[in-house]
């Protein structure tokens, strides 16, 4: 096994951390403990080691069970490699009543992977996630910072053949609907 790398952020990351941290009052620094998280796992490639988590603990002086128990607790953050495209299908009520579980099968089917688990190339992982906050365009997905709503196991198949042919696609409602609105009968 490779030894790990001291961590450090970039020049840039560097730049934006202490903007941040600015941002708070001397003595309330950690409350910038997830954005500096986000940096830190967007520089290292979409997850967080001990030394990442370490290195943000120590920038920010707070003891580092505290960042571990941040990053353990909100879904965005990853405590081990992801892959290039991380597909978050919510699992809540709402999507569930409208057609979660449908969605679910479809990117087991589609990628050959079950929940939790990487497609053997690195492209894709898969993940359940309680409510992604777009309850009114359920079923929705999560891939990466972008949201996909109104899925049907079409949509999603299609979404996803996309995603593996590096094609860009439109992200948001898939049947067309703007924002929030009533869909059309």
């Amino acid at each position: 096994m490779s030894e790990q790398k001291e961590f450090h952020f970039t020049k840039t990351n560097l730049v934006k951390s202490k903007e941040i941290i600015a941002k708070y009052p001397n003595g309330r620094e950690p409350s910038a403990v997830l954005a500096l998280l986000d940096i830190a796992q967007r520089q290292i490639g979409g997850w967080l080691t001990k030394e990442v988590m370490d290195y943000v603990a120590k920038t920010l002086n707070m003891a580092p069970i505290r960042v571990y128990e941040v990053a353990s607790f909100y879904t965005m953050f990853n405590l081990e490699p992801v892959g290039k495209y991380r597909i978050q299908v919510c699992g809540t009520t709402p999507c569930w009543l409208r057609g979660a579980e449908e969605i679910m099968k479809t990117c087991k089917k589609e990628l050959g992977i079950e929940k939790g688990q990487t497609t053997e190339d690195g492209m894709f992982t898969l993940t359940e996630v309680e409510c992604l906050c777009a309850c009114v365009n359920s079923p929705v997905v999560a891939i990466n910072d972008d949201y996909y709503e109104d899925l049907d196991s079409k949509s999603m198949s299609r979404i996803i053949a996309d995603l593996k042919q590096n094609k860009k696609i439109k992200y948001g409602s898939q049947i067309g609907r703007h924002s929030s609105e009533p869909k059309e009968n």
